[in-house]
């Protein structure tokens, strides 16, 4: 199996790369452990000293928990492999305070935190809104966590798709059609002749335009590959999706190592 990357948006924290040679069971499988396994930091616990909103606590306690925090898995731990065992300590939570009165609306840049690596990732991200006299106050508990336990830990947004098999077995009486009725620009025109645009072909999503545009005559074949696969992650900004993908497969290989344990 080869992994290429293909290309990687750092301002929209978005990575792509080619898994070539595999299967669709083992690209689903690390896209599961990414979603599953790799930990981020999210508030898990709200307790409140003031609140005349307009919201319940419940319901302003959502909106905090889905708020992606920058996480530094260097220090911290997960708290069921942390040293107080879950008790709760430094190196497994973190405290972050808020305090203010209307009227505004709150966002969650009000949010303090006592460890600057650990912040919300957006700082317009709406919480609610105060009325003249309302007041919101509270000290949330962040912790580490894995998508399996919750979505609020979820790195990022993990799909993939099959890379395209496109084959030209018949040149169109009109090629300029098909190019246009592509709308990735997957094809083009060489020395007068339709041909597949090699830098634009993993951009194919297989909406069969071009098969529309050629259905009387025929002449091209569009069809997903069976052991090629364009990875796409987007991270919601906690890590890095380099980062994700290390964490990734760090846990492919913990859990193989278990399984073979179990073996025995």
């Amino acid at each position: 199996m080869d992994i290429k990357k293909l290309d990687y948006d750092k301002k929209k924290k978005k990575m792509r790369f080619l898994i070539q040679k595999g299967s669709a069971a083992y690209t689903n499988t690390l896209r599961r452990i990414i979603l599953d396994n790799v930990p981020t930091m999210a508030i898990e616990d709200v307790e409140f000293r003031k609140n005349s909103s307009v919201l319940y606590d419940e319901m302003i306690s959502l909106r905090l928990g889905l708020i992606p925090l920058t996480t530094d898995l260097k220090a911290y731990n997960l708290p069921k492999k942390c040293t107080c065992k879950g008790a709760g300590c430094a190196r497994c939570q973190l405290k972050l305070t808020l305090k203010t009165k209307g009227p505004k609306t709150v966002y969650s840049s009000d949010i303090k935190t006592k460890d600057p690596k650990v912040k919300p990732v957006y700082d317009k991200i709406p919480i609610v809104k105060l009325l003249e006299g309302q007041e919101l106050q509270f000290e949330a508990t962040a912790t580490l966590g894995a998508g399996k336990e919750h979505a609020k830990w979820s790195p990022g947004l993990i799909f993939f798709r099959s890379f395209p098999q496109i084959k030209i077995s018949k040149q169109p009486e009109e090629p300029q059609k098909i190019v246009d009725s592509c709308p990735k620009g997957v094809f083009e025109i060489k020395t007068k002749k339709l041909v597949v645009n090699d830098k634009r072909i993993v951009e194919c999503d297989f909406c069969e335009a071009c098969l529309e545009e050629a259905a009387e005559k025929g002449g091209i074949e569009v069809k997903p590959s069976a052991t090629d696969f364009v990875f796409i992650l987007e991270s919601w900004g906690q890590l890095e999706p380099k980062d994700i993908m290390k964490n990734a497969f760090d846990a492919f290989d913990e859990k193989l190592s278990e399984f073979k344990k179990l073996l025995k």
